[in-house]
């Protein structure tokens, strides 16, 4: 299993001299099982993804699986701008866990894709698009060598994270989830139980959380205490605070890496290949 982090902020995007190591594009992360292409979050990352695809595609047709961990904005604004979705050939197959029984997925993203928002829309699409739903707490398995495992996620709205697993690798993404105080959300634990590496939303410090309950997102601390108690053995600090520069996530890494090793904070551009 390959992973490549296309975009690592959370809530906003970050351009910028002081956030270029790191990088400023929102929740995207490309994992390959194999010649199978799953990405992790459509947002503002997916575009560069995208670009990336089809100059390695070449011309072939791309066949790709986007699971999203929610349906804010800054999780899904990157779907109009995939461009291998307006290519002739292209499979893709959107998956969301956490809109039924009162919404759709194809409802949701039709309304971001529809007029006055995107002129076009979705009409404009030539590859095979399909929206999926499924059930929080469900296993996918959108290949038969690649088994997706979810659970609820506390964040306003819903979320639903992920556990891929594949030849003997395991990933765990949980990003856009709440903690409560000192509580290890079950949830969480199954997800990330013996995983080769564990991206959690690390959005704030513990000094910062308490002016920002109910927000649903975590800290790097509880992430370390998450990681541990779960056995993961690779920790990405990930869905950075937009205003946060590359130096105070510099210190913050180093902090969270002396506090348990093999702890790191996630930079656009950074390949992994797992287990290691």
């Amino acid at each position: 299993m390959r992973v490549r982090f296309w975009g690592v902020r959370g809530s906003a995007t970050a351009p910028g001299a002081a956030t270029a190591r790191y990088g400023g594009h929102t929740a995207c992360v490309e994992v390959r099982c194999g010649d199978r292409l799953v990405i992790l979050d459509a947002g503002s990352g997916l575009r560069p993804l995208g670009l990336s695809l089809m100059a390695e595609a070449d011309g072939r047709p791309i066949a790709a699986d986007i699971f999203l961990t929610h349906c804010h904005l800054d999780h899904v604004w990157g779907l109009p701008y995939f461009r291998p979705a307006y290519l002739p050939g292209t499979r893709l197959r959107v998956w969301a866990g956490h809109l039924l029984p009162d919404w759709t997925l194809a409802g949701v993203i039709g309304r971001l894709l529809g007029e006055p928002l995107f002129p076009g829309g979705g009409a404009l699409f030539r590859g095979d698009v399909a929206f999926l739903d499924f059930r929080c707490g469900e296993d996918v398995s959108p290949y038969p060598d690649v088994t997706v495992r979810t659970d609820a996620l506390r964040h306003p709205g819903g979320g639903c994270g992920y556990r891929i697993e594949h030849g003997g690798a395991v990933l765990a993404y949980v990003t856009d989830t709440e903690h409560d105080g000192e509580t290890l959300d079950p949830a969480v634990l199954r997800l990330a139980e013996n995983a080769d590496l564990m991206i959690y939303d690390c959005t704030y410090t513990e000094a910062e959380y308490p002016s920002h309950i109910g927000r649903g997102h975590s800290t790097w601390q509880h992430g370390v205490r998450l990681a541990a108690a779960a056995g993961a053995k690779k920790l990405a600090l990930f869905h950075h605070e937009p205003a946060r520069d590359d130096d105070a996530l510099d210190a913050i890494a180093a902090e969270a890496a002396a506090r348990r090793p093999g702890t790191f904070a996630a930079a656009e551009g950074l390949s992994l290949t797992l287990p290691e």
